[in-house]
């Protein structure tokens, strides 16, 4: 018999937490271990972060879609608090590894930064591709855009990705959508290979608050539809910047890919959060992990030990 819906939403919201409070738990030990040993990742410490070549050729894991082979405008918003970035990097200096995180306060304007490297963005560029197709259509998308839509966000599936990426325009489309969107740090990959995307996290950021704000050029509907995604995306790829939340209604978007070259991870994880009883918009880039765990643990790592650091500062 198949209980009624609010019981199953309910039981869904409970495991949801449950997780949660095992990611942050998870988190602040491996943090520990990673300070203490140094050694717990195998990291590739790259001086500049900048991306391997777009047309190289990529292989996504299955559980990143599915099935494919691939992977200025308006305001940017406040600049980093000086203040506030000593704090991050006093957070995050003892660990090994490379990666760059901004977080933001949408209500105050706060923000702060560790790190200014490009990074490849793997499938969080997917949601820069539904904002730069709701840009392009005025909000207004067909039936099959809506469920390719659905399926990309939710699933990260990289079918429905790649006809998005083409109905936006491939890279040149995506770029004069993201001078629009005022995303000075990134380029759209080329011939194809939407995954190769370079980018920042401060421009990651920026795509935050295209968002989640209204210093968008997106309506607020459109806004609203992108947002709900997020808030949906599958139960298994709930992990990143969640490790840093305490309401329980994440929106989020992860990406994660081996580079052909290296063999070495990309893992990132962009979204919106609740902390301390207010939102906050989180990136957090990395590559070099020897093993996708290992980034994921890394990104968990960096996402709550920043928050934390963060939010400590604005109660000072």
């Amino acid at each position: 018999m198949t209980a009624p819906a609010e019981s199953r939403t309910s039981s869904r919201r409970q495991e949801r937490r449950a997780r949660r409070t095992r990611r942050i738990r998870r988190a602040v030990a491996v943090a520990v271990v990673l300070s203490a040993l140094g050694s717990w990742l195998v990291i590739s410490r790259s001086t500049t972060g900048t991306p391997a070549s777009a047309t190289a050729s990529v292989s996504l894991p299955a559980a990143d879609s599915g099935t494919t082979t691939a992977d200025a405008g308006t305001d940017t918003g406040p600049d980093p608090d000086p203040d506030a970035d000593s704090l991050l990097a006093a957070a995050l200096g003892e660990l090994d590894g490379h990666f760059a995180v901004t977080v933001a306060d949408p209500g105050s304007g706060a923000s702060a930064a560790w790190g200014t490297d490009s990074f490849v963005t793997a499938s969080i560029v997917k949601v820069d591709i539904l904002a730069a197709l709701l840009l392009r259509n005025d909000g207004v998308l067909t039936g099959d855009q809506k469920a390719a839509a659905a399926l990309m966000i939710e699933q990260s599936d990289n079918d429905a990705a790649t006809a998005l990426f083409d109905a936006v325009g491939g890279a040149t489309g995506l770029d004069e959508a993201n001078a629009a969107f005022g995303l000075t740090g990134t380029a759209a990959g080329t011939d194809g290979f939407w995954g190769l995307t370079s980018t920042t996290a401060a421009d990651q950021a920026r795509l935050l608050r295209v968002v989640f704000t209204e210093d968008s050029p997106l309506g607020s509907a459109s806004r609203a539809y992108l947002a709900k995604l997020m808030g949906l995306v599958a139960d298994d790829q709930d992990w990143g910047v969640s490790a840093a939340d305490q309401g329980g209604a994440v929106q989020l978007k992860n990406g994660w890919l081996p580079r052909d070259s290296t063999g070495l991870w990309v893992v990132n994880s962009i979204g919106r959060i609740e902390y301390g009883g207010r939102p906050l918009l989180v990136s957090v880039l990395s590559d070099g992990s020897a093993t996708e765990d290992a980034g994921i643990a890394l990104v968990e790592s960096v996402a709550a030990a920043a928050v934390r650091a963060f939010a400590d500062g604005a109660q000072q």
